[in-house]
C-alpha cells in the first residue's frame, strides 16, 4: 500500500475517491485508450461507472486538468483530453511534469533516480505513479536505486528563513525539518514496499553542507531535469501563530528536461550533471538520519 503524509483510513465503501477516479482516468490515457481531442463521457455517465456522486467526479476531472491533461472541464459539455507535449516542447510546473518522465524512467530494468532537493515534496506524489503501476503489474523493473541529496539540519538554510531574524529559536527551520524528515520517511516506505515484488531496491540519504538553489533529478544517466527555486514571501498559519517568512513554492517551479538522446548539448548536460551529483555524494556530503 502506497501511503502519503495525508493518511486517509479505508471506510469500508466501494466508491471509488476522486484520487482513484483521476488515476484511472490518467491509466487510461497513458494506455492510449483516451486520446487527445477525445471527449470524455458525462459526469452522469462517469458518477455511474464510478459509483460515487457527480462531486467526486468533478473533483477528479479537475485533478486532471490541473494536471495538464484535460481540457474545457468548466464548459457544459464533457472535457476533451489535452494534446501532451513531449519533454522538450514546452517547460511545465514540477508537479504536472515530474510524473510522467519518473514513470518513463521506471520502464527501465535497472531504474536509477538521483536528485537534489530541498524536501521530497515533489518527489511523493510523482512517485506514485509508477509505485501504483508496478504494484499493479504494468511495470517490473528488476532493480532500483534512488539516491537523494537533502540539506542539512545542522547549517543556516538560506530558505525558508523568517522575515524577521530572532533571537532564539527558529519556528521556521523547525517547520521545514519536520517536513524534511516525514516526506523522506513516506518516500522511502513507499518504495520499499516494492521489494514485495521481488525486486531489489535501495533507497539513500545524503545531507548537504548548503542550500540547494534548483532542484535536479537524474534519471537512469540519460535525463537531467531542473526547476530553479523561486524564493518569495508568504504567510503560513500555525499552531504557535503566523510564520512570515521567504520560502519557495517548489511544486510550481517550470521543470526543464535535457537527454542525452537529443543531441551533443543535452548529453553534455546530463554528463556533467551526473558528475556533479556524484561529486557531492562521495566528498563534503554527510551521513543524514531521518529522525
Amino acid at each position: 500500500m502506497v501511503v502519503t503524509q495525508e493518511n486517509v483510513a479505508v471506510n469500508g465503501s466501494r466508491s471509488s475517491s476522486p484520487q482513484e477516479i483521476a488515476d484511472t482516468l490518467r491509466e487510461r490515457i497513458r494506455a492510449g485508450e483516451l486520446k487527445a481531442g477525445d471527449r470524455l463521457p458525462t459526469q452522469a455517465e462517469l458518477a455511474d461507472e464510478f459509483g460515487v456522486e457527480r462531486g467526486a467526479v468533478r473533483q477528479a476531472l479537475r485533478a486532471l486538468q490541473d494536471d495538464g491533461l484535460l481540457t474545457n472541464v468548466s464548459k457544459g459539455s464533457p472535457p476533451r483530453i489535452a494534446e501532451q507535449t513531449s519533454a522538450h516542447d514546452e517547460p511545465q510546473p514540477t508537479m504536472v511534469a515530474l510524473a510522467s518522465r519518473l514513470t518513463a524512467a521506471f520502464s527501465a530494468q535497472h531504474v536509477r533516480i538521483d536528485a537534489a532537493c530541498l524536501t521530497a515534496e515533489s518527489l511523493i506524489p510523482a512517485l506514485s505513479e509508477p509505485v501504483r503501476l508496478i504494484h499493479g503489474g504494468s511495470l517490473r523493473p528488476q532493480k532500483i536505486d534512488v539516491r537523494i541529496l537533502l540539506p542539512s539540519r545542522d547549517i543556516n538554510l538560506a530558505f525558508p528563513v523568517p522575515v524577521d531574524a530572532r533571537d532564539s529559536g527558529d519556528p521556521v527551520h523547525e517547520r521545514w525539518l519536520s517536513m524534511r524528515n516525514a516526506q523522506g520517511h513516506v518516500l522511502r516506505h513507499n518504495l520499499l514496499t516494492l521489494r514485495s515484488h521481488g525486486i531489489e531496491v535501495s533507497v539513500s540519504f545524503r545531507a548537504l553542507p548548503f542550500t540547494p538553489p534548483v532542484k535536479l533529478y537524474l534519471l537512469n544517466g540519460q535525463e537531467a531535469l531542473m526547476a530553479y527555486y523561486m524564493v518569495m514571501r508568504r504567510e503560513e498559519s500555525t499552531d504557535e501563530g503566523v510564520l512570515d517568512m521567504y520560502d519557495v513554492l517548489g511544486t510550481e517551479s517550470l521543470l526543464f528536461s535535457f537527454e542525452k538522446a537529443t543531441g551533443a548539448r543535452d548529453a553534455i548536460f546530463v554528463d556533467e550533471s551526473q558528475k556533479w551529483f556524484d561529486a557531492l555524494w562521495e566528498t563534503i556530503t554527510s551521513d543524514l538520519t531521518l529522525s
